[in-house]
């Protein structure tokens, strides 16, 4: 079968599918004090109702262009169709997107894909990141992950190879998402992954040389009722020192909880709680094709440092509505801080066309 139509039978097959699972289907929560070990947890975690493998980067070619590069896979549990010998039962979904950011070209050029686990056309391998959905995966080979995408419009081949040691969020591997106990995910980063590979977009193959980030992260709770959506960066910092942060937004403006995490140059990890968090908003920018507005620039303080942001390009906006059903901002941002400290990294902002519904 040729991929453009296992790529429709794919999409077709999850038509009609609830957006929750059945009631009484028992979903773990990630509590405080859960371990995180390796190299389990590389793999995925089924019996959790969401997941996903994040990779961003910035890349440089011979002529010193620089460009943006995301790939993300998620896998869901519907909770639906458990018990069915059926290999069409939806038990497992995976979805995927990805994006190149070329200022050249002005706009993200992104495409996604969608399917059920299984019948050869999506899988996650629970021993080891190891995720594929038709010709897209993203594969960990010893210290190094490996990204082979064909999309409509570009092609990704990338090697990324860990320079540093697994960052563990939060309380060593439990992110707090909200006040309650469930409201928590298991979240680790990679940071400073030295990238290696291969672009094509417009009709060129480019050799690239960078750095990127990697998230991996999974979670049983649904986004509180309180919040609208949520800021997130991952940035790695020019001295060698590395940063995330995140807000969730209240649905009636501010925050309604926060995070961030800090490994300095010199190997020292820094944890903050929320009052500690701040994300100032600065330049508006309006889509185009959806009219929904977002803020492009930041000043984000943790602790007692402050950096700002700045976009790659205004228009980086992500319309996965053929997909997972949302439309966000993920973009490439340079960092500057306090005297020299410099990096760069990517900005993601969710649910500010309306609330957003996972």
């Amino acid at each position: 079968m040729n991929p453009a139509r296992r790529r429709a039978i794919a999409v077709l097959s999850l038509a009609g599918l609830p957006r929750a699972g059945l009631a009484g289907v028992a979903y773990p929560d990630v509590r405080s004090g859960a371990s995180i070990a390796f190299p389990r947890d590389h793999g995925s975690h089924p019996d959790f109702r969401t997941e996903w493998w994040y990779v961003t980067g910035w890349t440089t070619d011979a002529s010193g262009v620089d460009r943006g590069v995301q790939v993300t896979f998620f896998r869901n549990r519907p909770g639906i169709a458990e018990s069915s010998a059926s290999a069409f039962a939806p038990r497992e979904l995976l979805f995927a997107h990805a994006a190149i950011a070329d200022a050249g070209i002005g706009r993200l050029v992104h495409d996604q894909r969608a399917a059920r686990a299984g019948l050869g056309l999506a899988s996650a391998s629970t021993s080891t990141t190891d995720v594929r959905l038709d010709d897209w995966s993203l594969v960990r080979e010893g210290e190094r992950y490996r990204a082979r995408v064909r999309a409509r419009d570009f092609a990704i081949d990338l090697a990324f190879a860990a320079t540093q040691p697994v960052l563990l969020q939060g309380e060593r591997g439990v992110s707090r998402k909200g006040p309650l106990p469930g409201q928590a995910s298991g979240y680790y980063s990679v940071p400073q992954l030295d990238v290696d590979g291969t672009i094509a977009v417009a009709g060129r193959t480019h050799a690239v040389r960078g750095r990127a980030w990697l998230d991996h992260e999974w979670s049983s709770a649904y986004l509180a009722p309180e919040a609208a959506g949520w800021d997130w960066i991952g940035t790695n910092l020019d001295d060698g020192g590395a940063l995330m942060a995140f807000r969730m937004r209240s649905r009636g403006g501010g925050t309604f909880w926060a995070g961030g995490t800090l490994r300095e140059a010199s190997g020292r990890t820094r944890t903050f709680a929320p009052h500690e968090v701040a994300f100032i908003p600065g330049r508006p920018w309006r889509s185009p094709r959806t009219g929904i507005v977002y803020p492009v620039t930041f000043e984000v303080r943790v602790g007692d440092l402050s950096v700002t942001l700045d976009p790659l390009m205004d228009d980086q906006e992500l319309d996965a509505r053929g997909s997972v059903g949302i439309v966000y901002w993920e973009g490439a941002v340079r960092v500057r801080g306090p005297g020299e400290l410099a990096g760069r990294g990517y900005l993601e902002l969710t649910g500010y066309g309306e609330p957003l519904v996972l």
